[in-house]
């Protein structure tokens, strides 16, 4: 792998300023709203389906609603090369606003969208537009974000500043959980159908100044000096960059399979384990909060042991306890053994996804990081973000067996791990530091 290093007859590049408090809270609400607005539309995929697509058959609405959340993904690859090609060209914060900025568009447009019974077929062919807005602004999201956290933190510390990137993902779903929950008590399923929903991207639309704001006082990364990653100095070139991008497109997709099955658990208590409204958006709360403590986790922990530690020895224990925990809990049914066992998955989930992340991120030259985390980040996501919720969907009314979802989630999680079993270390353990 080429390192990027400074020569004594070279003038050195000025140093790297410390992330302070207040950019780290920058970045991570500008990164939460945006995944904040975009994962909301699936918590609501029921009453969404109501408003916009009217069909005789639940299952048809559901289905149609899930396929326009997909159509978000398409766009992300090409967000991700515009918008990560201008972070490494203009720098990590001018993209970091842009895409903020069309996300808040986007949100705004997609509130104010009449339901069809107003306007008919142009109601889900606005709902599809603002949809390709919000997914072009977060592929170029991922990218430039990842990258400046992991810039501006100390290099003994690049895993947990990265867990940020995840755990930010995290707190959107337990806040859209959350505002789920209160809906969910305080209206009725046709005033959820009608315009709850529209509460719940309203409330991010709310935050859309505030977060604009507080990203605009960011200092820049791009130019600043870097020191050398202690790396294995095995892989060097053009060829360990095709090996990168091959892995992290595995690490990637195990990760996103995970994390759209988990979201989907939302529906999926609704429609297969046939448990209330409440139930369902408390599942989004536990997961989330699961999500967010094992991110931080997962990266301080991948700073201390390495990145492949954390890859690989959690992501082994999700695999092997995937089924049992969805046998137990389709048997039992019950709201404290959904919520228990799926708060414990998720933090073997999300252990695993802040050391994949970083990991891509550090092994990648500072001049493609940008364009280059975002691609991977948006390619895998596209691929299966989009499609992971209608397919576990449809797998389970093919074959009327609740264990469908668990095979396809156990399947993607063993691309990850082969992937995280072929992935170079991109730090050295603390213990050999100083060797």
């Amino acid at each position: 792998m080429v390192s990027e290093t400074v020569t004594a007859a070279s003038p050195a590049p000025p140093a790297a300023p410390p992330i302070l408090r207040r950019h780290v809270t920058a970045a991570v609400i500008g990164n939460w709203l945006e995944f904040y607005d975009f994962t909301v539309y699936a918590f609501f995929a029921l009453q969404i389906g109501d408003a916009f697509f009217p069909s005789g058959s639940d299952f048809a609405k559901l289905m149609a609603s899930l396929i326009t959340y997909g159509v978000g993904f398409v766009a992300r690859p090409i967000g991700a090369v515009v918008i990560g090609r201008y972070a490494d060209r203009a720098g990590r914060k001018p993209a970091m606003l842009l895409s903020f900025a069309l996300m808040g568009l986007a949100l705004v447009c997609l509130v104010c969208v009449p339901p069809f019974k107003t306007i008919g077929v142009a109601a889900p062919i606005l709902v599809v537009l603002c949809r390709l807005v919000q997914g072009f602004a977060l592929g170029g999201e991922v990218g430039p974000t990842t990258a400046y956290l992991v810039e501006a933190a100390p290099p003994e510390r690049r895993g947990l500043y990265g867990a940020w990137q995840s755990a930010s993902q995290s707190l959107a779903s337990v806040s859209g959980g959350l505002v789920g929950v209160v809906m969910a008590y305080f209206l009725s399923g046709p005033q959820l159908a009608e315009f709850g929903w529209r509460i719940a991207f309203a409330v991010g639309a709310l935050v859309l100044p505030f977060g604009f704001i507080i990203r605009s006082s960011l200092p820049e990364t791009k130019s600043h000096a870097e020191p050398a990653l202690e790396v294995h100095p095995e892989d060097s070139g053009i060829l360990s960059h095709w090996r990168i991008i091959l892995l992290g497109l595995g690490l990637i997709t195990g990760g996103t399979i995970s994390t759209y099955v988990f979201i989907f658990m939302t529906t999926y208590a609704q429609t297969t384990l046939h448990m209330g409204v409440k139930i369902a958006f408390w599942v989004t709360v536990v997961n989330g909060t699961a999500g967010f403590t094992a991110s931080l986790a997962g990266g301080a922990l991948s700073d201390r042991f390495g990145r492949r530690t954390l890859l690989i020895w959690p992501r082994l224990a999700f695999l092997l306890a995937t089924l049992p925990v969805f046998m137990l809990v389709t048997h039992n049914r019950s709201a404290s053994v959904l919520l228990g066992l799926m708060g414990g998955l998720n933090i073997l989930a999300n252990l695993s996804g802040v050391p994949a992340l970083v990991a891509i991120t550090e092994s990648l030259r500072k001049e493609i990081r940008g364009v280059g985390v975002a691609t991977i980040y948006a390619v895998a996501v596209c691929i299966f973000g989009g499609t992971t919720q209608p397919i576990v969907a449809w797998l389970g009314e093919v074959t009327h067996n609740p264990l469908a979802i668990a095979y396809y989630l156990m399947a993607g999680t063993a691309v990850a791990l082969v992937a995280s079993l072929l992935m170079i270390e991109t730090v050295l353990p603390r213990e050999h530091r100083a060797r």
